[in-house]
Formats: C-alpha cells, sequence, structure tokens
C-alpha cells in the first residue's frame, strides 16, 4: 500500500475544510431554530436511525453528483465513502456550534444530545455533500471565464460590499426569531469568546483555506484590507454591523442600545451573518 504523502494529506485538509464551510453555510439556519433543539431532544433513539438511513441515501447521490473534494468520485464506492464521511462532518460541525451556543454541554442528557446531533447534523452532511457547488464562485472570473482586474479600493469595496449581502442574505430570517434572544438569556463570557473566535475561523477557512475558487487571486489581491488577516477581521466587522441594525430593524433590541444584552445578542447573530458574509465574498 503506497504510503500518504505531504501532497496527499495536504489536499485532503482542503477537501475537508471545503466541506465544512458548505456544512456551515447550509446548516447554520437550522442550528438557530428552537424546533429543531426541542425535537432532537425528544425523539428516540429508533426513530433517530430511521431518519439517518433515510437521508444517507440522497446525501450519497449528492456526493456523487456534486460532493465537496476537488476530484469527483466516479465509483460508487467512493461516494458511500464519502457519504458517511460527510455525515460525519456534518454531525461534528453542528455538535460545535450547538457546544458554543449552549444548546449542549457536559449537563445535557446523552439521548437529548444524540438527538440534537442528529437532526442538527443532517443539514450540516447536505451542505458538505454540495460544497463544491455551492461555493464554487470566484472573484475575479468573468462569463467567459477571463479575469477582470481592478484597483485595491475597488477591490475593497467590493468585498464589504458582498458581506454585506451575504451577511443579509444568510442572516435575515435569524434576526427576527426570539432564539437569539434566548440564547442571549443564558450565555458566558466564554460561550461569547468561543462565538467570536468561531465565527473568524469559519470565515477566514471559508474565503482563504477551502479551496472555492480562484484562491491563489484572492491571497494575491491588493487592497486597503486586501490581506487575509485584515479582510477577515474588517469583514467581520462588517457582519456584526450588519447584525446590529437587523436586530435594530425587527425590534428586537431592548434597553440601552450600547447594554451588554445588546452586544450580546449582535455577537450571536453575527456568527452566521460572517458565514454569509464569507460566502458572499467568493461570489465577486
Amino acid at each position: 500500500m503506497p504510503r500518504a504523502t505531504t501532497s496527499d494529506w495536504s489536499q485532503e485538509v482542503d477537501d475537508l475544510a471545503r466541506g465544512l464551510g458548505g456544512g456551515m453555510l447550509f446548516g447554520i439556519p437550522l442550528v438557530y431554530t428552537m424546533e429543531v433543539w426541542w425535537l432532537g431532544g425528544t425523539t428516540r433513539a429508533p426513530h433517530m436511525l430511521a431518519a439517518l438511513l433515510v437521508t444517507f441515501v440522497p446525501i450519497a447521490l449528492l456526493i456523487h453528483t456534486a460532493g465537496f473534494r476537488r476530484d469527483e468520485d466516479t465509483r460508487p464506492s467512493d461516494a458511500l465513502m464519502d457519504a458517511v464521511e460527510a455525515v460525519a462532518l456534518g454531525v461534528v460541525a453542528a455538535g460545535l456550534l450547538l457546544l458554543v451556543l449552549g444548546e449542549i454541554g457536559p449537563g445535557t442528557p446523552l439521548a437529548e444530545t444524540t438527538g440534537k446531533l442528529v437532526y442538527e447534523g443532517v443539514p450540516f452532511a447536505i451542505g458538505v455533500a454540495v460544497a463544491r457547488h455551492i461555493l464554487g464562485g470566484s472573484r475575479t472570473a468573468d462569463d467567459d471565464g477571463s479575469s477582470t482586474a481592478r484597483t485595491p479600493g475597488q477591490a475593497t469595496l467590493a468585498d464589504l460590499g458582498a458581506t454585506l449581502v451575504g451577511a443579509v442574505f444568510v442572516a435575515f430570517n435569524i434576526a427576527p426569531t426570539d432564539e437569539i434572544p434566548m440564547l442571549a438569556s443564558s450565555a458566558t463570557f466564554p460561550s461569547l469568546l468561543s462565538v467570536v473566535v468561531l465565527s473568524v475561523a469559519a470565515s477566514y477557512v471559508i474565503v482563504f483555506v477551502a479551496g472555492f475558487g480562484d484562491q491563489p487571486s484572492r491571497r494575491g489581491q491588493e487592497g486597503l484590507f486586501q490581506h487575509p488577516m485584515t479582510e477577515t477581521v474588517s469583514a467581520y466587522l462588517v457582519a456584526l454591523l450588519s447584525a446590529a441594525a437587523m436586530l435594530w430593524f425587527f425590534q428586537r433590541i431592548e434597553g440601552p442600545v450600547l447594554s451588554a444584552a445588546t452586544f450580546t445578542q449582535v455577537l450571536l447573530l453575527g456568527l452566521p451573518a460572517a458565514v454569509g458574509g464569507a460566502a458572499g465574498r467568493l461570489a465577486v
């Protein structure tokens, strides 16, 4: 059996990052849905197993036609193995978000934790399965495949504008719900810090690690905030501002605007906004 080379491992990491990016974009809206929390917390084990088996078939088909790897799988056995990996990635991503948001933890009963992981993990797995298709755009290519040169100022404005559009697209339906104040009421400083770290990390991975679109061009783009780290941080600030604006628009901000309660809600909504903003930057 041939040994895995460094390039093989690097490609595997890129594929996994691509899958997690697609899973985040597709699955985050349901993570902020209390009905799914309740359903997962009350479902019995036989129903969980049946749900996984039923959803495994379409996930395998999506993997075969779309997938999250750079190279398409041509053999059914490869698609089946990748489908298992997609479900595992979906469960891990959902579990990480549920843990950060405080919906599962050391004190959560095992049956409730398992149910939430199953029902939240399925949409993440679907996002993994179609990652290469839903996040495969390029910021620099025209319709005929040629590149369009932009000035640093144009590049910066295009990225910030695309971040705003993507953030609103993903987070707008979450902003008016009761889930945000519900999560905010039990949030702690460590959990909020984890939300910030996860928001920035997910944004960075989607745009600069996962290999979507023309990634080398994105890394070499010149502009005021076009270095990978400065672009990621500035885009996250735009996502937070858009989150605050959406909460204000739907009159979800109670009390002083600069209060700790308001800041907590903005950070919680900033997570889906940051993921949406990263996806938006891939399209320009």
